[in-house]
């Protein structure tokens, strides 16, 4: 009991001899540990949107209408022919472990959902039926697959183009991923700054107070009993900033994402504070990483019997 008693008297007075320093390393970890956090919550986001939207993804056949300029559209609107032809392929053995199901959307039916999306603007009012394009929805089996799909119906004649909703979604993951690597690569800096802040605080500390390790070696103290407390001081303040950094990044879940965001984006789903909590062990198992190695870096040098 008096040895722990000891050990936390040390703690104490240690933290108090470099309050600078220990505020500079919660600050540091804590910011660090928010972009780490902030990384994993958009890898999240970005598996949470493939999931339900790739799910929903279908391949467009569009076919001919009559002023259209392809190649392949070269006799006019498509025939009925034309349209069996495409039907065919896509009814056919070699594309059946690939198709889930297919839809014939006609003009009418695209000039309808046309009106339901556009309502009250310009262009719905100013377009017709006649302008409508007659298209072959097909839900794919494995949304990854469709340039089988694509290969296999594109350049046939009645077919005016191909195309494929991931298309329209791929830039978009394509710029959360890229905002994913740019927190990452500030969290690797500010992790470099908070492992030589607290190796910094811990040097200090034990330069501070080489007589009482002096006398402690003298009476027989072991390396651990010696060393414990600066570790517990790294370990301690490394602890504070990566709560700071769960309880910063719940905050900014709950209110910026739950309160406000998911009200303007009801069709997306968007991450939430159980992903937060689900992070949260991992943030705290980084932070007594930092510690622990900042720690037998530089105690084996400064504190070494």
């Amino acid at each position: 009991m008096s040895r722990a008693r000891f050990v936390f008297a040390e703690i104490g007075s240690g933290l108090r001899r470099n309050l600078s320093m220990t505020v500079a390393v919660v600050l540091v970890t804590f910011v660090s540990l928010t972009f780490v956090g902030a990384a994993a919550l958009l890898q999240v986001q970005i598996g949470n949107m493939k999931d339900d939207w790739y799910d929903k993804v279908e391949v467009s056949i569009f076919l001919c209408p009559a002023d259209s300029t392809q190649p392949t559209c070269a006799d006019g609107e498509v025939t009925q022919q034309q349209m069996d032809d495409v039907m065919a392929v896509l009814n056919s053995d070699a594309l059946a472990p690939y198709i889930q199901t297919i839809y014939t959307e006609t003009k009418e039916q695209a000039f309808e959902a046309l009106q339901e999306q556009m309502a009250g603007t310009v262009w719905a009012e100013s377009v017709t039926v006649d302008l409508m394009q007659m298209s072959y929805r097909v839900k794919l089996v494995d949304p990854e697959q469709y340039q089988v799909v694509a290969d296999a119906v594109a350049g046939r004649p009645g077919v005016d183009s191909v195309r494929d909703q991931r298309q329209i979604l791929e830039p978009l993951f394509l710029i959360l991923n890229r905002a994913t690597l740019l927190s990452v690569g500030l969290a690797v800096v500010m992790i470099i700054a908070a492992v030589l802040l607290i190796t910094t605080t811990i040097r200090l500390s034990a330069m501070s107070r080489r007589r009482e390790t002096g006398i402690m070696r003298l009476v027989g103290a072991s390396n651990l009993f010696i060393q414990l407390p600066f570790m517990l001081e790294g370990a301690l303040a490394a602890l504070i900033g990566s709560l700071l950094a769960v309880a910063g990044l719940y905050v900014g879940v709950r209110y910026l994402v739950e309160d406000w965001l998911q009200d303007s984006l009801q069709w997306a789903n968007l991450v939430t504070t159980d992903d937060v909590l689900f992070i949260a062990p991992w943030l705290v198992l980084i932070s007594i990483g930092l510690a622990a190695i900042s720690s037998l870096v530089t105690l084996s040098r400064y504190t070494r019997v």
